[in-house]
This record gives structure tokens, C-alpha cells and sequence, in this order.
């Protein structure tokens, strides 16, 4: 009679993500690869340094402002983004205003745009953001450290997968996919260093991620080709360049990407807190298509 021992041991399955199991995020989201998500910089929300008393209508027709004129440009989707909160918080330091008005923000603009929607929370807020994706119908939030703990601007930042998925869970929100940067600009990203891009990037699909990010290094940096290259070798998921894209680079940018994001190039004169202009981003998806 043969003990356990003996017993034949069954195949191990490939180490992967949950995302794998999940779809291609963006044919789910959009319907095809190769989109332009355009970023609604919201002007400073209550609570934020800068915030100067507008009303909840003010704040929101300044956003609906840019999302109709991405929209009206041709773009697949959005994300909406407290970018006018400089200097931003830590996760746990974000007050419940920010989310409540971002819920507001994003439910109108979902409402008069029809286009798939996400939610960007900063900084790495990605809790906060499943909340207000939850409240507002938005398909999906971009987390910029999902895996990793770095160094930042606000000073020791962790990844948020463990507690965002738990969350989402709580939330009955498995619907709504996550974006996740890996190597994200603004900061010193593996802390010493010692670990390559792409074992970055495998950590972020590892944690259930359904989309990796490559960035620069801040805000309208592009990422490099050669960097864009480490990242989409590392990874099956779908990946975006998340800043520096313009109407020069972009048909570049998805010859190696799967979509971009894309805000200051198309803002008046180029610069992130002034408005959308239309005839830039249709000249824009005119390179992009």
C-alpha cells in the first residue's frame, strides 16, 4: 500500500496576477487598444491650499468645462484628477471633503458625456478613489505606487494594494479596474535602487493590477522608448504612457503602448492649470489615430 509519499504531486500553474483572469482592461473599458484618455485637472477643491471659496457649481462647470472640450476633441475616456490640490497629502491625511466633491464632479461629467471614466486620487489615494468611483459610475482609478513603497514629495509612501483590493471587495466593486504606474515620476522609486524596472512592473501585475502605467520623470515628462520597451517586456497587461505626450510624439508613443494619457499638451499654451483647448486636442487625435 503506498503512504502519501508516494502519491503523484500535481502541476504547479505559472505564478500570475488575478488581472489575467479579468479580461484586456481596455477592450473591456473602451472597446479596443489604442485609446487617448484625457486628464480633468480639477481647479483646488475645499479644504486644498489654494481653494479660494468657490462654490460646488463653480468647481464643477470648470471641470465639465475641460471634459466637454476632451470629448468634443475626439478622446475615449477620462480620468478626473484633484491635480489643483498642490501640495498633496499622504493617503491617510485626505479629508472626506476631497472625495465627496470629486463624487459630485465625476457624476456630472459621466452624466453629460456618455465617455468611460476614472478616478485619480492624490496622492496615491487609491482607497478614496474606488469610493468615488463607487459613488459616480467611473469604470476604473490610476493608483501611482500600487506595490511599492517609495519616496515622494509627501515623503514615505506605501503601495495600496493590499488594503485598496479589501476595500474593493467590501465594495462589491470588482468591476472597477485598476491602472497602476510602475517607476512612477516624482519620486526615488525602490527607495536604494537595486531592483530593474521590469521586476517593478512584474510586482504591480502580481498585486492584481489590470493596467501598468510608464512615466517620466514628473509631470509632462514623457517616458523613454527604451523604458517603455522594459515595461511592456515585463508584463502581458495592457500598458499606457501616462505623461508627456503630445501631437509630436504620440503616434511614437502607441506604436509601443497600448493607450495614453495625455492633459498639459493640450491645454492653452501648454500648461496644466490652463483650460482645454479643442483645436489642440483634435489636432492631437489626428497623430493618434
Amino acid at each position: 500500500m503506498q503512504g502519501p509519499l508516494a502519491l503523484p504531486c500535481p502541476a504547479i500553474p505559472p505564478m500570475t496576477g488575478i488581472a489575467s483572469d479579468r479580461g484586456d482592461a481596455l477592450r473591456v473599458i473602451f472597446g479596443r487598444r489604442g485609446v487617448v484618455i484625457g486628464v480633468v485637472h480639477c481647479p483646488p477643491l475645499p479644504g486644498a491650499p489654494a481653494y479660494d471659496g468657490a462654490s460646488a457649481e463653480a468647481i464643477c462647470d470648470r471641470a465639465l468645462a475641460d471634459a466637454e472640450a476632451y470629448v468634443a476633441g475626439g478622446v475615449d475616456g477620462l480620468i478626473i484628477e484633484n491635480h489643483g490640490d498642490i501640495p498633496f497629502l499622504k493617503p491617510a491625511e485626505i479629508g472626506p471633503e476631497t472625495a465627496a466633491m470629486l463624487a459630485v464632479i465625476t457624476d456630472r461629467v459621466r452624466r453629460a458625456t456618455g465617455v468611460p471614466l476614472g478616478i485619480n486620487v492624490l496622492a496615491n489615494a487609491a482607497i478614496p478613489a474606488l469610493a468615488v468611483a463607487r459613488a459616480s459610475g467611473a469604470r476604473f482609478i490610476r493608483v501611482n505606487q500600487w506595490a511599492n513603497a517609495y519616496i515622494a514629495n509627501e515623503g514615505l509612501v506605501e503601495g495600496e494594494a493590499g488594503r485598496a483590493l479589501r476595500y474593493r471587495a467590501a465594495l462589491h466593486g470588482q468591476d472597477i479596474r485598476v491602472f497602476a504606474d510602475a517607476h512612477v515620476k516624482h519620486g526615488a522609486h525602490a527607495i536604494v535602487a537595486d531592483r530593474p524596472i521590469g521586476e517593478l512592473v512584474r510586482d504591480v501585475e502580481f498585486f492584481h493590477a489590470d493596467a501598468v502605467i510608464a512615466t517620466g520623470q514628473r509631470t509632462g515628462d514623457a517616458a523613454t522608448a527604451a523604458e517603455l520597451a522594459e515595461v511592456r517586456a515585463a508584463t502581458a497587461l495592457p500598458v499606457l504612457v501616462g505623461s508627456g505626450v503630445t501631437a509630436g510624439n504620440v503616434a511614437a508613443m502607441l506604436a509601443g503602448a497600448d493607450g495614453v494619457i495625455v492633459a498639459s499638451s493640450l491645454k492653452r499654451d501648454g500648461v496644466w492649470w490652463n483650460e482645454v483647448e479643442v483645436a489642440r486636442v483634435r489636432a492631437f487625435m489626428a497623430r493618434a489615430r
